[in-house]
């Protein structure tokens, strides 16, 4: 373990400093974030030292989280370079989770996550950080293209964020078509995934006021999603491995946004 520790905890005011370089970001919202940050307990994890899987696994254990796992004799260890595509509930357990299983079970991977991630600096061996605006956006297909033709699985949450409560059901919104159309150009088997859980009510209700009743553009949200990451100690939840599909099985018959929701229907069926 590292003797000096220091880089690796989380300072809220260096990360909005960074993350909004420019930009005046008001002071409610920063004292908002450090109340659900739950950063002291953070730091406290985040000073044991582990990194990449260990951290992953150290961190579940630490929060005494539970995972069952269902479907892991569907996917076969034979050399197959694997797409993991799942839904995406929780917002953080759930690639805490799903890093540590792809990666003890099947070999060495990735996840493609939102760059405010890689401030968590145990995660970054395990993560290829996408900023979809500044100065990264202009490098992000090649970013892209680089993860998928490299040796290592791939873990992809293709809502882009965290599942919402839609006509009183939690579930995705809509899966956009990447990991369809690089998963082929690559010659990657998808493995569908279920990841059952789901966060706080206060969660969703955040959700509802911010995005549907106030309609702001600013992704408030995301701010509650420490918060339900705290909340997820003690839980015990559920990982469905569906059987792989083979790149080739996503023909001409339907646009990859199409077939992008046939494997998000698939995943909700398994």
């Amino acid at each position: 373990m590292p003797e000096d520790i220091s880089d690796r905890l989380l300072d809220l005011d260096s990360i909005v400093a960074a993350k909004f370089k420019g930009k005046k970001v008001p002071g409610f919202i920063v004292r908002f974030m450090k109340r659900f940050v739950h950063q002291d307990w953070m730091n406290s994890i985040l000073a044991r030292g582990f990194d990449g899987v260990e951290f992953c696994d150290d961190l579940l254990e630490q929060m005494d989280v539970k995972i069952e796992v269902e479907g892991l004799e569907n996917v076969p260890v034979d050399g197959t370079r694997y797409t993991f595509a799942s839904n995406h509930p929780l917002g953080a357990v759930d690639g805490i989770a799903l890093c540590s299983l792809i990666t003890r079970n099947f070999g060495p991977m990735k996840m493609l996550v939102n760059d405010f991630l890689l401030y968590i600096k145990p995660l970054a061996p395990l993560c290829i950080g996408i900023n979809k605006v500044g100065n990264q956006a202009r490098n992000l297909p090649a970013l892209i293209d680089e993860a998928y033709r490299s040796d290592e699985h791939l873990l992809m949450f293709p809502a882009g964020s965290c599942s919402r409560k839609e006509n009183g059901k939690i579930q995705d919104l809509p899966w956009t078509k990447t990991f369809i159309s690089k998963s082929v150009e690559t010659g990657r088997a998808v493995v569908p995934v279920h990841f059952i859980g789901r966060n706080p009510e206060r969660f969703y209700r955040a959700d509802w006021f911010f995005r549907k009743f106030l309609k702001t553009k600013f992704n408030f949200t995301m701010l509650f999603l420490p918060d339900a990451f705290y909340h997820a100690q003690h839980k015990t939840f559920r990982i469905i491995l569906g059987k792989p599909i083979p790149a080739a099985a996503f023909d001409k018959t339907r646009k990859p946004l199409e077939w992008a929701a046939w494997v998000r229907e698939q995943v909700y069926q398994l």
